[in-house]
């Protein structure tokens, strides 16, 4: 089941926390509980995708990212992503996550989070969305570059790094659909 109330505890506590600018990090601090866990004792891999939008959703608000996107009329999705899992994180442990914009292309916003743990990287996760029309009859994705603008930013993002775009162009050669 999707962690409701653990995201409601996230928007309560960050609620009046300071706003952040557009390439701020969001900082957050979870702990791992026993429905967390795999048949491991270790957090689960698709929980680990879940927890990640308590940071991310988070990160939205203190942005201003909500209001933009809810007076334009604008959804976001996941469009793909690729997690690196490095240590083993168990039951009761405090991770550490945080959150922040990389940049964006032409069609998606590259988003960067990581778990913590005593100082050490437990996951690192590379996450591609795109912002979408949401209201009716006006289907499609919306160029990240129109956001940034109703953010009073450059339309033009920062370099993305070269991992990113190494990541992005091997995507782009997957074929789609699957060839199963």
């Amino acid at each position: 089941m999707y962690p409701y109330f653990r995201m409601m505890k996230e928007l309560i506590k960050f609620r009046n926390a300071p706003k952040l600018g557009f390439f701020d990090t969001h900082i957050s601090t979870h702990r791992i509980w026993p429905w967390d866990l795999d048949p491991w004792m270790e957090l689960n891999n698709g929980r680990t995708l879940t927890l990640y939008d308590l940071g991310r959703i988070p990160l939205a608000s203190r942005m201003g990212f909500r209001k933009v996107m809810s007076e334009n009329r604008w959804g976001m999705t996941v469009a793909g992503n690729t997690l690196r899992y490095r240590r083993r994180v168990k039951v009761f442990e405090k991770v550490t996550m945080k959150t922040r914009l990389i940049g964006w292309d032409q069609r998606f916003l590259y988003m960067e989070q990581s778990m913590w743990r005593d100082g050490d990287c437990t996951s690192h996760m590379l996450i591609r969305s795109a912002l979408v029309q949401a209201s009716q009859g006006r289907a499609g994705i919306v160029p990240p570059a129109e956001l940034a603008k109703a953010f009073g930013q450059s339309d033009v993002s920062p370099a993305l790094p070269e991992w990113v775009l190494a990541w992005s162009g091997a995507d782009a050669q997957r074929p789609w659909p699957p060839l199963m």
